[in-house]
């Protein structure tokens, strides 16, 4: 039986039976890497064109493109796939139909979702095999061979916000188990490597409090707040307040209770963020304030990259002078969709409160940008 594999959590990677493939150029391997970040939905062939040539297309750039497909689906048909079936024509563009089984990143969402989905139901040592299966299927730093594509950066940078919750979600389970001191060294590392990520830190003061290490969780606490305060300017937020100031009392935790209510919270937005084997833009904008444009108001997040600007080459355009010409873009991770200023002028806003580089979205959630405001819905799609 032939095993297919492939991989973007790490360098772009395609292996059959353990085998890696050679994927040709860095600008072909763009173009698979953008099939594979939006597997089994059409990409258009203006956004492969715009990620593998950026600014500076070739005078035929629909024929480079074809070249690159073409080139793919024999390396497909060479392993004896239907590579016309597995890399389809599918109008805008193409579509590449793998399994989630058959990527990490398809591996690691459903695997982050079940997570979630036993920790809500109480199975805690289920939800931390599952979480701990979704982080294994990382090797490294997201597409590692093709950063110096444009269309890679904003990309990684919402997968390491799944990742981030994932770690979190993990740790929560194993803190559920009564095994708070074995994730402290793991959370130590990782507060280190996101020293603003507050619910790390949460977890971290949790697993120091309820290893009868009180004195560490108080110093743990003081870092966070020192951190905040001397890089950002701001205070810890009121869940970390409402922690510590338990520390204080001494009253015993319920790490149980407490991460069921957190897996309760998210499972709303995986639910309908994970039905798969679907065409249909499964979340939208809906412009609230600022000029009507799209069906009823509504911009639909349609592939894996949304961006969002003043200059006709977004995917949503923003005519109003304050707006920065590219001022931020919303990923679709496969499990949540993650929202990311480009550095901007005058910021973006989720909620009231002005984003720190990068946020995760919820259903509901209200984004403004500059005198544009916009909710976000999310829809279970029906399947095709």
């Amino acid at each position: 039986m032939m095993v297919l594999d492939f991989g973007i959590l790490g360098p772009l990677e395609l292996a059959v039976n353990g085998v890696p493939l050679p994927l040709g150029t860095p600008k072909q391997r763009a173009v698979l890497a953008m099939l594979v970040m939006s597997r089994n939905r059409p990409v258009s062939s203006e956004s492969l064109v715009n990620a593998a040539w950026e600014q500076f297309p070739p005078p035929e750039p629909k024929a480079g493109l074809h070249s690159y497909i073409s080139n793919l689906r024999r390396l497909l048909a060479s392993v004896g796939l239907d590579s016309k079936t597995v890399l389809a024509s599918a109008p805008p563009g193409y579509r590449l139909a793998i399994a989630d089984e058959d990527c990490d990143i398809g591996r690691f969402v459903s695997h982050k979702a079940a997570g979630v989905q036993a920790a809500a139901a109480g199975q805690f040592e289920q939800a931390s095999r599952h979480l701990s299966d979704a982080l294994a299927q990382w090797r490294g730093p997201v597409l590692d061979d093709l950063r110096d594509f444009e269309f890679v950066s904003p990309f990684a940078t919402a997968l390491v916000e799944d990742k981030v919750v994932a770690h979190t979600a993990h740790a929560e389970a194993e803190i559920a188990c009564n095994r708070g001191h074995a994730v402290i060294g793991q959370l130590e590392a990782l507060v280190g490597e996101y020293p603003y990520r507050e619910p790390l830190w949460t977890q971290l003061i949790t697993a120091y409090y309820v290893s009868e290490r009180q004195s560490d969780a108080l110093e743990a606490h003081q870092r966070l707040k020192s951190t905040l305060a001397d890089d950002l300017g701001i205070d810890p937020g009121p869940s970390v307040r409402a922690l510590h100031e338990r520390i204080l009392r001494q009253e015993p935790l319920n790490p149980r209770k407490i991460a069921q209510t957190t897996a309760v919270h998210t499972i709303a937005g995986i639910d309908a963020r994970t039905a798969v084997g679907t065409q249909v833009a499964m979340a939208y904008l809906h412009a609230t304030t600022g000029p009507i444009s799209g069906e009823h108001g509504r911009h639909p997040l349609h592939a894996a990259a949304t961006r969002i600007g003043r200059l006709p080459d977004n995917d949503i355009v923003l005519e109003n002078a304050n707006v920065s010409r590219h001022h931020a873009v919303i990923i679709d991770t496969g499990s949540t969709y993650v929202i990311t200023d480009l550095h901007s002028a005058n910021g973006v806003f989720v909620g009231n409160r002005r984003i720190r580089g990068t946020a995760t979205l919820s259903p509901g959630d209200r984004i403004r940008i500059c005198d544009h405001e916009f909710v976000l819905e999310v829809h279970q799609a029906a399947p095709h």
